[in-house]
């Protein structure tokens, strides 16, 4: 008889509650039949519209449920980060760095989409449009290959892979046999991960990791006032209008001649 599961899942804390939130956001799109649009990371969206609350959704998001059980059994099997403190990594570094590599792998997707579209006149990749945790799986896998090469990923409890091809491997694996799958967003995912391996990307304590987190949830909640429906009672915009300008009336004539600006439509959709 093995182990029992709750004995592991005591021993990746962060991975597990990783899991689960990606878990209920999945049962909760499925229940709300929501699609990439709504949820979906595009340059369009994120950098001209300025919707950076999708780098979080995107993040979480799966829409197939295949594309869920792929990256989190991936993740379970690197939850065993969280046990290698004895060389520098461990549940605080696990956590630490999690945030960044989904704050920087999204960075450095948005940034390759910007040369993509300015210098080589790719318009198309303007409304592509992301979702999936795989970025942030790919970052652990390549920082793991670094730290401890002679280790194995599991994936769906069958296929064992050395970790030290593990990342290109996967990244050259997925995009055959997944033909949504984003190559770029794994290729952000592996760089990132090779920075943060190779000590490139440094230094963050509890503060810093305090300090970033309290930064981001302060601009996503200024992004979601602004950019969508939803809006919190404790952020409000007074009007300021100068009594000796002329105001528009709410005419019907005028309502009829104006035209208000819609979301285009989401020009593709790829699974990270």
């Amino acid at each position: 008889m093995g182990r029992p599961l709750v004995y592991d899942i005591i021993d990746r804390p962060a991975s597990s509650c990783l899991i689960a939130l990606c878990s209920a956001v999945w049962l909760y799109i499925q229940h709300r039949s929501i699609g990439y649009a709504e949820v979906g990371m595009s340059y369009e969206t994120v950098v001209l519209q300025g919707q950076y609350w999708r780098i979080l959704t995107s993040s979480f998001s799966h829409i197939s449920f295949l594309h869920l059980v792929f990256n989190m059994s991936a993740l379970w099997s690197l939850g065993m980060v969280e046990g290698l403190k004895g060389i520098g990594l461990g549940v605080t570094f696990y956590v630490h760095y999690t945030l960044l590599l989904v704050l920087l792998s999204a960075a450095l997707v948005l940034g390759i989409y910007h040369l993509l579209i300015h210098r080589f006149n790719l318009e198309l990749y303007k409304r592509v449009s992301a979702v999936g945790y795989s970025c942030v799986v790919f970052g652990w896998m390549t920082i793991l290959a670094s730290k401890q090469p002679s280790s194995k990923l599991e994936l769906f409890g069958l296929l064992s892979l050395p970790i030290n091809f593990a990342p290109f491997e996967s990244l050259v694996f997925t995009s055959i046999i997944v033909p949504k799958a984003s190559f770029l967003g794994h290729l952000a995912g592996i760089i990132v991960g090779y920075l943060i391996a190779w000590g490139s990307i440094q230094g963050m304590t509890n503060y810093w990791f305090v300090s970033l987190l309290a930064w981001m949830v302060l601009l996503l909640g200024l992004s979601i006032h602004r950019t969508s429906s939803y809006q919190f009672w404790f952020l409000q915009i007074e009007p300021v209008a100068d009594p000796s300008v002329p105001q528009l009336s709410n005419s019907p004539t005028l309502l009829q001649n104006s035209s208000f600006a819609t979301a285009p439509p989401v020009f593709g959709s790829q699974l990270v």
